[in-house]
This record gives structure tokens, sequence and C-alpha cells, in this order.
């Protein structure tokens, strides 16, 4: 017996869902930054100097699904650590950006790798170094603990705080826009039902 089709439940205001389709073919690709976004900002260093990160599996999924919907997923860090690079390779992610400290010029070259423009891009970042990219993305947007500076040029400011689901509803948002949330959702249904 095969499941009903959920109605999805996440609902978005349709002139955010407008602004978050980008203009001309849609948006293409999605930036994240990562501590304070992917992460809930906070860095902990062991005796050894060893970085310990938190991250967020319903964030994992979700850029995940991106990918699955033709979207892609980018990280753009202003730091470097190993946490982050096994992250990263686990989540499968084939562009990542370490230790940047430009990160408009990191995102101009990625933009030309993958011949896009900015009208096809979307950003999510929580401090004034992604400040750049928000202004110039097609949909800019922030957690919810982001600086103020970073909130006041959001198109979209998240419920919740980096590491703890923002980039999840960033993610949810650009698939809801995208027309391809309740397919990805429907997929998931019939996945669970044919499980043993």
């Amino acid at each position: 017996m095969s499941a009903t089709p959920l109605v999805p439940a996440l609902q978005f205001p349709p002139e955010l869902l407008l602004k978050a389709q980008g203009s001309g073919l849609g948006v293409k690709a999605a930036i994240f930054d990562v501590d304070g976004v992917l992460t809930d900002g906070r860095i902990y260093i062991g005796d050894e100097g060893e970085v310990f990160k938190a991250f967020s599996t319903l964030d994992g999924h979700g850029l995940k699904l991106l990918a699955r919907a033709g979207i892609t997923p980018v990280v753009i860090t202003g730091r470097d650590s190993a946490a982050v690079r096994k992250r990263v390779a686990d989540l499968g992610l084939q562009h990542a950006f370490y230790g940047v400290h430009d990160k408009q010029q990191a995102a101009t070259e990625l933009l030309q790798r993958l011949g896009l423009d900015w009208a096809s891009l979307a950003v999510i970042g929580d401090d004034w170094p992604d400040l750049p990219l928000m202004q110039r993305a097609a949909f800019a947007c922030a957690p919810a603990n982001a600086h103020a500076e970073v909130k006041a040029i959001a198109h979209h400011v998240t419920a919740l705080p980096g590491g703890h689901g923002a980039a999840r509803e960033f993610c949810d948002l650009l698939l809801m826009a995208s027309g391809r949330y309740a397919t990805l959702l429907h997929g998931h249904l019939t996945t669970l039902d044919a499980s043993p």
C-alpha cells in the first residue's frame, strides 16, 4: 500500500518565495558560511590545539536535498579546520573554499567556473565578511543570531540560529521557491515505505 501524498506543512509568504526564486533561470547555486551559519559560531579548542565544532544533521540533509534538486551547495568560509573539511566531505559537497579572506573574489571565481552569474546565486551569512556576497546575490538570508548589519540587508532572517536549523530553513525556502520541495518530500515517503 502506498502512502498518501502529504501536503507540505511548511509555508513561506508568497512574496518571499518570489524573491527566493532569483531572476532569469532561477537560483542555481547557494553559498553557505560556516561559523555562525552551519555552526552556532562557537569554536572549541582542545588542549592540543584541535578544533571542535557542532553541526546540525537537519542542515546537512538540507544541503543534500539542494544538490538533489539541482541547486549547487557551496561552502565559503574564512577559517580552515579539519572539522569543517570532514563535514564538507561527509556531505559530498563538490565546491568549498577554506581560509578565504575575500569571499567576493572566491564567489566570482566559482560563478565563472560554473558558468553562472550573481542573479542565479543565493547566500546565507552571519557577519561582515559575508556582506559583499549578500549585496550582490539574487537572494540573501541571515540566521537569527547574525550581526545586526547582516540582518539589515538580508531578504530573510531565519527563525532559528546558526547551527540549529537556520541553514535547513534556507534550503527549504530555496527548494519551495524552485517548486521541488513537495516532490522531494513525497520521494522520501516512498523511500521510507520501501524499507524493510
